[in-house]
């Protein structure tokens, strides 16, 4: 009923209503009412009819950083959907972005800059999570600049696995010789072709890059011989 007849913000009805609608207790309905409040899909105050919630991504996140943590198979996976998702995101952001989307791009890219101008910082674990944090907020912003709401959704749920992702494929990309230099030129080159409103190139851009990714990951996994560490950090 919650999911597929009513908006978010429509109050549930009573306790005795729904009772009467499903033949069962009213104790039966105040348990399955805060079985879906802890599901994140109502949102229940002293004294009032509980609301249905706007939807938000955590479930999924949960699923994704659990399938990344646990099972390298998940890190692949994974590469596959951005594959799609991101291909998409790059040519309709070429098409669509505004001055404000594109700016936002640009801050994240300066600051991946910023800290990979900053060797000290950067070997350090706070360093080298600031800069996957802006390489996160990067692809993000590219997927709000496309203008696509579900586009938008999947990537805020996939943030925190992808930044743990990018903690596995960055150190295949030190194992295959590359810098931190190369993995910043490469989002360089998919901004320019999403500024020069050049969909093709910006796909092309986002692809080659993932591919290069998904050779990162599949180098670091082989040399350990064993599953990412249980924070997604080799």
């Amino acid at each position: 009923m919650i999911l597929g007849e009513m908006a978010p913000g429509t109050s549930l009805p009573s306790e005795a209503e729904l009772a009467e609608r499903y033949d069962v207790s009213r104790l039966t309905i105040r348990e399955a009412v805060k079985l879906l409040e802890g599901r994140g899909l109502l949102v229940l105050a002293r004294g009032r009819k509980a609301v249905v919630r706007e939807p938000d991504s955590g479930a999924f996140t949960d699923f994704l950083t659990s399938v990344i943590r646990y099972d390298p198979k998940g890190v692949f996976d994974l590469v596959e959907v951005r594959l799609s998702l991101e291909v998409q995101s790059a040519t309709l952001a070429a098409k669509r972005a505004t001055r404000a989307g594109i700016a936002a791009i640009e801050s994240a890219l300066q600051g991946m800059r910023d800290v990979a101008g900053d060797p000290e910082r950067m070997e350090s674990e706070a360093g080298e999570l600031a800069f996957h944090t802006h390489d996160v907020t990067f692809h993000e912003s590219i997927a709000l600049a496309s203008g696509n709401r579900v586009l938008g959704y999947l990537f805020e749920a996939m943030s925190q696995p992808l930044r743990e992702g990018f903690y596995i494929s960055r150190r295949g990309h030190e194992q295959r010789g590359h810098t931190i230099n190369d993995t910043i030129e490469a989002h360089q080159r998919i901004l320019d072709n999403i500024k020069d409103g050049n969909g093709r190139g910006a796909a092309d851009a986002m692809r080659f890059h993932l591919k290069d990714t998904e050779r990162d990951i599949r180098t670091a996994l082989n040399q350990l011989g064993r599953r990412p560490a249980a924070k997604g950090r080799i």
